[in-house]
Order: structure tokens, then sequence, then C-alpha cells
């Protein structure tokens, strides 16, 4: 049995208004920071982790490394685990994409299966990269506990992968700032234990005003 902890990295100041981050490196906010704290301390008392994995965006990195710091797991980028690659809408703001490519935006909300964001990656692209990321953990990991720290894009469709759902269902799973998320894969199964869980930020936000 191998145990994967799926998290997100902590809050950065385009997710609120929000903006296209894909590949731009944005720090961590000071309540990013707060964030990853609590996100490592919820782990270490509640798994040994063998490894923790982490995008190579700094925002993931800086989660991995408090995580490692927590549990004494050694940190690692894994280069598939990098957000979505935006193309010509990244750093853009949503009003600002509906203005010069309505027709794709539509298309990325309703049909994000199909969606083709200019310049940038499809949704299948990000499969086929979840699918590599799923390979190396399988491979390297087996019978341990391994964290990897991601962005909302490729968590999602890792999960979607694992609970065999198309692309088609992007938008019904939720990733918030350093949620957990525990798959655990078993004679060539998947079974979610948790998903999206954030109890450990709650009250964060007023902490770090």
């Amino acid at each position: 049995m191998t145990r994967i902890i799926l998290a997100r990295h902590g809050h950065v100041d385009w997710i609120a208004p929000e903006r296209f981050r894909g590949r731009a490196e944005l720090p961590l906010s000071r309540l990013g920071e707060r964030q990853a704290e609590a996100l490592a301390r919820r782990i270490a008392q509640s798994w040994k982790p063998d490894a923790v994995h982490t995008s190579p965006l700094s925002r993931c990195v800086r989660t991995g490394e408090a995580i490692a710091r927590a549990t004494g797991a050694p940190a690692r980028v894994l280069d598939d685990l990098a957000d979505i690659h935006y193309g010509q809408w990244q750093g853009l703001a949503h009003d600002e994409v509906r203005a010069r490519w309505p027709g794709e935006l539509q298309a990325w909300f309703a049909t994000p299966d199909l969606a083709a964001i200019p310049g940038g990656e499809t949704l299948a692209e990000v499969l086929v990269r979840s699918s590599r990321v799923l390979q190396a953990v399988l491979r390297r990991h087996r019978g341990q506990t391994v964290v990897l720290v991601g962005h909302d894009s490729i968590n999602r469709v890792l999960l979607l992968q694992c609970l065999g759902l198309p692309l088609a269902r992007y938008w019904r799973i939720r990733q918030e700032p350093c949620c957990v998320n525990e798959i655990v894969a078993e004679g060539g199964e998947f079974t979610l234990h948790r998903i999206n869980e954030t109890h450990h930020t709650l009250g964060l936000d007023a902490e770090a005003a």
C-alpha cells in the first residue's frame, strides 16, 4: 500500500482578486506562509512521510520546505507537478481575458476538457504529466507515504485520474490553499480517504490581517 498526501501550496496574491497564475513565480503571501506552517503541523501530526515532492515553482517549494522541517522527510522538486501553462492568459485577470478571447474563455469554463488556451496547455496535456507523477511515485515509493505539493490545476487532474473520472468534471473538484487530500494506492486501485481538507488553516485569515 502506498499513501499519497496531495497538498496545494499556500496563498499568493493573485488568488484574490483572481488572475491566471500558471507558471508565474509568485511568493507566498504572509497568509500563505502561515498556511504552509499549519499544513506542515497537520501532516506531521497525522503521518510519517518518507519523502516530499514539490512543483518547481517557489510557492510550492516554500510550502514543501515547511513540511520537510516539520516531518524530517527530504524535499525534492518534481517538474511534472508544475502548474498548468496558461500561455497568453498568464498574469491576466478574467475580465482582461474575456475582452480578448471571449469564446476561448467561455469554453474553458463550460467544456474545460475541450478548451484550447492560446499558447498554453490543454487539460489532456496536464493529464499526461499527472500520469507520469503517479507512475514515478508508485515506482520510487512503493509501500511508503509521500507528500506531493502541487497547484489547483494539476491537483484537480490528479484527483480526477485517481477517481476514474473524465476531464469534463474538472470544475467539480475544489482545491483550497494548503488543503490536504489523502490517496491510497493498492493493487492497482486508488482510493480517496479525504479531499480538500482545510480545517488546519481555519482562522488564519484574521491572524494575517
